[in-house]
Formats: C-alpha cells, structure tokens, sequence
C-alpha cells in the first residue's frame, strides 16, 4: 500500500563504533507514518481545519427580526404541489441549483441519487431550483420538464451567475415555507456527486455522539480566511461598501452543505435582516455571513470535496458525502459501480479514501 525504495529501505544492520546503524529503524518509522496518514488522512484533515478556524466566536450582536415576510406560492413561476413535503414526509430534502440549460445535468441526477427515496431508514426528497431563462424556447421545455418530472422550483428572478444568491435565498424561502417539518436541508450543485447515505451514516455516528443532538447545523468544507475579491471586474467582486473586513467570517464550500432545520430559520432570519448590496457576494459567502450574524459556527466535514476535483476510487466513492465536478456521463457510471459492488472492507475504504484524499490535495497544490 505504502511503497518505500528498497535501496532506501531494505532491511540491514551494520556497525559502526560498536553500534548498530539506526537506518533501517527510521525507514520503518517513516513507512508506518506515511501509512498512518494515508488511513487516517480525513482525521488529520478534521483536526488541522479545526486548528485553522476562526475562534472569536460568532456574531451575536446583530439584531434579527423577529419573523420573516411570508412566501407566497406566487413568487415562484414553477413548482411541485404546495403538499409535497406533507405527503412524503422527508426527514433530508435535497435542493440542487441548477441552470436552465442543464437538462443532462438534471436527468443524471434524477438516474442516479436523485432517485433515491428511502435511505437508511429515512425518507429523503430531491428538487431542483432554477431561475428564469431568457430564451423563450428553453423557457418552455423548462414548463414541460416540469409538467412530466414535478421536481422544478422557479424563482422570478433572471438565472444568472451574478444571481446565484438570490436563488439560495429563494430556495430557502421554499424549503421555509413549504417543507419545514424536514429535519436537514441540503444545498448541491448539479455538478455534484451526493450520497445521501454517507451523510446520514456521518450525521448519525459522527464524532462518537449523533450529530441530530446539534440543533444549529451548518455542515460542510468549511473555507477559512477568505478574503475578499476587491477586483471590481472579477465575477467574485465585493465592494467595501457591502463587506468592510479583510476577511470573510468561515463558511462552507456552496457546491455542497446541509443545514438543520433551526439553521434554516436562523439564517433567513439573518438574511432577512441584511440589505442585499450591488452586486451580491457569492452565495456561499452570503450564506456564511449570515450564519455568522446568527451565532452559528460551520462545521468542517472532509467528507465533503468543496472545491478540488476527487479522484474516482470505488470504496472512496462509497464513502465521500460529496464530490464535486462530476459530469452526467461520468455520474451514471461512477454511481452503477459503487452501488452494484459490494461494500468495501473498513481497510479498503480507509486505503482508497485516503489515497483520493491525498491526490486531490497535492493536485489542488500544484494548480493553485
């Protein structure tokens, strides 16, 4: 598993001065950390995020409404039945955000986890949420995706990079208004590949003790000491105006993050509370400085990817939450091979989960 050079490691002793070489031994020590760290790289990872996170505690000193306006069924231009939630009960809603034109991207999903409908005992819901397409030709097939599939959620507003904010904030309006018995609501791209049974698996044995008992959830990989794009022509650009900090509180990569019930609340009320600047920060940035004002903390998950693509392994794939950059075709396959071979041994998802892990991060290193 862990290879060590044999002219660097063979096994050998010799004296010198009357004592034995200590070569051999270091080279073992070396090879049993390598392999250590490889088992176990997604703890080392957990601790040395922790140690990096910001520790001032979150803000408690904003003042929050005490209710938000109420969502109407008319702000939205497509959706399932208003009753959705009430007759599937899901204990996990999963919203992806999608974009108009990303039907493959939709269908993928629908094929692949999306489908899912009971997963370890629980019921879990998939939607999708996209905004307004300026094309009046995709504008209807967006209208008949619907009608045949019943999984679209429309905001009005027009679907834009520079609007991706505005549909978290519809999204969660949604979930708020129309699904708010759901015990966790999750937030995916639609180029992302989620399991669901990892993250329940991980939001029941986590850390020794069921993570359900925090009421204020705010799970994902948590993006520390980000400062912002002051570049007024880059797509990230946050004027001073709407953010005066040199850095960003700590929030949760956007491609992929769950949030508990009382979460959702907190943070609509939050971002009910704060006047929307031109132009709006990025979304997961919006979402993590609302979660601040709110007095909750993220919590960091190394099983979710964030950002840097993760190399596909079977065992490691059977054990990620979520993973990011992955396209339709590459989804179906990746899915029909994790889900139609057994499950791995404790040590082979350790191995493979670790050697992902390991890629991904020298990866990220060399193209940052």
């Amino acid at each position: 598993m862990v290879g060590c050079g044999f002219g660097l490691c063979k096994v050998r002793a010799w004296k010198r001065g009357g004592r034995f070489g200590i070569a051999s031994p270091l080279c073992f020590l070396i090879c049993c950390a390598l392999l250590l760290a490889i088992l176990f790289f997604d703890s080392i990872e957990f601790w040395a995020t922790s140690l990096g996170m910001s520790h001032t505690g979150p803000a408690h000193g904003g003042v929050l409404p005490q209710s938000i306006p109420p969502t109407r069924p008319e702000e939205y231009l497509l959706m399932p039945s208003p009753l959705v939630c009430q007759r599937a009960k899901p204990y996990l809603i999963t919203l992806v955000t999608s974009a108009p034109a990303n039907q493959r991207a939709r269908q993928a999903i629908r094929d692949t986890w999306g489908g899912e409908i009971q997963v370890r005992g629980h019921r879990v819901l998939t939607l999708f949420m996209v905004g307004q397409a300026s094309d009046p030709v995709l504008a209807k097939e967006l209208i008949q995706e619907a009608r045949e599939r019943g999984d679209l959620i429309q905001g009005r507003f027009q679907d834009t990079y520079a609007n991706l904010t505005l549909k978290t904030l519809s999204m969660l309006g949604w979930a708020r208004r129309f699904c708010s018995q759901t015990r966790f609501l999750a937030k995916v791209d639609d180029d992302v590949l989620f399991n669901p049974a990892a993250l329940l698996r991980y939001l029941n044995h986590s850390q020794g003790e069921p993570v359900n008992n925090k009421v204020d959830l705010y799970l994902g990989r948590v993006h520390m000491q980000v400062m912002p794009d002051r570049n007024p022509n880059s797509k990230h650009y946050l004027s001073e105006s709407a953010f005066r900090g040199t850095v960003f509180p700590d929030y949760c990569s956007g491609t992929a993050y769950v949030l508990s019930r009382s979460a959702v609340l907190k943070i609509s009320l939050a971002a009910a509370a704060t006047a929307l600047p031109k132009p709006l920060p990025p979304e997961d940035v919006f979402v993590g400085l609302c979660a601040h004002m709110a007095g909750i903390t993220p919590t960091h998950c190394p099983l979710f990817s964030g950002g840097p693509a993760v190399p596909y392994g079977r065992c490691c794939y059977q054990t990620m939450v979520s993973v990011h950059h992955i396209m339709p075709r590459e989804m179906l396959h990746f899915w029909e091979d994790v889900h139609n071979s057994a499950p791995c041994s404790w040590l082979g998802v350790r191995v493979s989960l670790g050697f992902c892990k390991v890629k991904a991060f020298v990866r990220n290193l060399l193209y940052r």
